[in-house]
């Protein structure tokens, strides 16, 4: 068995038996914190087959821990301005959250920083690229976001002049953006499988006119359809670590795929879809959230645009 089949296996089983663990002892239990670190800082030197393998399994759960935005994108950041202590504290279970350029109003006078990040994924260690540069800040205020997808907490960094650490300069931002791309959309892979899964368990479940509901040709039609676009997901998720349109085509793929799966779940599902009680609501509300966290579809395909036509 492959290590990612393994590390999948393991996540998985994890996560069913300790569905409320923190983030700190999910590290400690199974080292997931530190999975991209390099094993001379504590970490496990993976790759990132092994990062799609967990991402899927946690986009399945709609587990709310920020492996996406610290151990996946905070990692990268640290490892390519050779940030050596804050590795090992990344590796030892401390979240983080990495605001891209753009995704806030921040300047950097010498070594202050001010203003603020109207929408940052919530973690521990706050690094900011600002002014040119990678730096580390502890936020004056941090509110929390009533979102629509509680799943996956938001929340408005504010920075009042505060002191910064200097990590390096910005020149990494672009790879840390793709690969936190990547990552969501092997979140989003395996949870539109995830959808895939349940809307077949209600088709062979349900019966209407004496039979199973799945057995209908509109049912069928549908659910292969949907097993088309789930597979595909997969795979525009496994390579989209390997460079920026990769990446691209997988944000903007991976991001309808889902949203078509939670959709069509719900529709199998009929009405015990939509109530509160049943889950398929929770994958919608993921889905959604999740095509606007990198930017929407379109987005990012103006991305690829702009490489095809060398305008970008």
């Amino acid at each position: 068995m492959a290590l990612a089949d393994e590390l999948r296996a393991a996540v998985r089983d994890y996560l069913a038996g300790r569905p409320g663990a923190s983030w700190q002892a999910f590290a400690r239990d199974v080292g997931i914190a530190g999975l991209l670190v390099p094993a001379k800082h504590g970490g496990a030197g993976c790759g990132p087959a092994e990062m799609a393998a967990v991402a899927e399994e946690l986009g399945r759960v709609l587990s709310p821990h920020p492996f996406l935005q610290s151990a996946v994108m905070a990692v990268e950041a640290a490892a390519a301005c050779g940030a050596d202590e804050l590795l090992e504290e990344l590796a030892g279970g401390a979240s983080a959250t990495v605001v891209l350029p753009g995704d806030g109003e921040l300047r950097l006078d010498g070594d202050v920083l001010t203003g603020v990040a109207p929408y940052a994924l919530e973690g521990e260690l706050v690094l900011a690229y600002a002014g040119g540069a990678l730096v580390q800040a502890a936020p004056t205020r941090r509110t929390r976001h009533v979102t629509m997808d509680e799943s996956r907490p938001l929340q408005r960094l504010d920075f009042d002049g505060v002191p910064v650490r200097r990590l390096g300069d910005a020149a990494s931002w672009s790879r840390v953006r793709d690969l936190g791309i990547a990552a969501l959309a092997a979140e989003q892979a395996g949870g539109a499988r995830r959808c895939l899964e349940m809307a077949v368990e209600h088709a062979k479940r349900r019966h209407q006119f004496g039979r199973p509901i799945g057995s209908f040709q509109a049912i069928k039609h549908k659910l292969a359809d949907l097993l088309l676009v789930v597979e595909s997901a997969r795979s525009a998720a496994g390579a989209a670590s390997e460079d920026e349109v990769a990446a691209a085509v997988a944000g903007s793929y991976c991001t309808e795929a889902y949203l078509m799966a939670a959709g069509e779940n719900i529709q199998v599902h009929g009405g015990i879809g939509i109530t509160w009680e049943h889950p398929a609501h929770r994958y919608f509300k993921r889905a959604t959230s999740d095509a606007q966290l990198f930017g929407p579809p379109q987005g990012h395909r103006a991305r690829l645009a702009a490489h095809a036509l060398g305008t970008g």
